[in-house]
């Protein structure tokens, strides 16, 4: 497995595996919606991105590109107990469906590249 991106952890959590899946809008989620979110790993670009509300419950990880723990993403990931990498800096980004890891066990949170579809 390759470190593909690394940003600072929201909470202490283990390894967890699951699709990627680039979500920029509301529609990305109603998308998700006419399915299931379960085993998804959503990135999102906006710390202050509410539109994953109705499907945060059922993510795997959440690696955002912005923000800080205290960001509404970082607030409601803690809630949720939702693995979350807030201010991620990717050296690539997976295709949609590629399996990643997110790994929150260290000092810093670590995107890892699992394989594809």
């Amino acid at each position: 497995m390759a470190e593909i991106g690394h940003g600072t952890k929201v909470f202490a959590s283990g390894p967890v595996r699951g699709a990627w899946r680039r979500l920029s809008s509301p529609d990305d989620v109603l998308a998700l919606m006419d399915g299931s979110a379960e085993g998804v790993v959503a990135c999102v670009a906006d710390a202050g991105a509410t539109f994953l509300a109705p499907i945060f419950d059922e993510l795997t990880a959440v690696v955002c590109l912005s923000g800080t723990p205290m960001s509404h993403i970082g607030i409601v990931s803690r809630e949720y107990q939702v693995p979350c990498i807030m201010s991620a800096t990717l050296t690539k980004e997976p295709a949609d469906g590629d399996v990643v890891e997110v790994d929150c066990s260290g000092e810093e949170g670590v995107v890892r590249e699992v394989g594809g579809a």
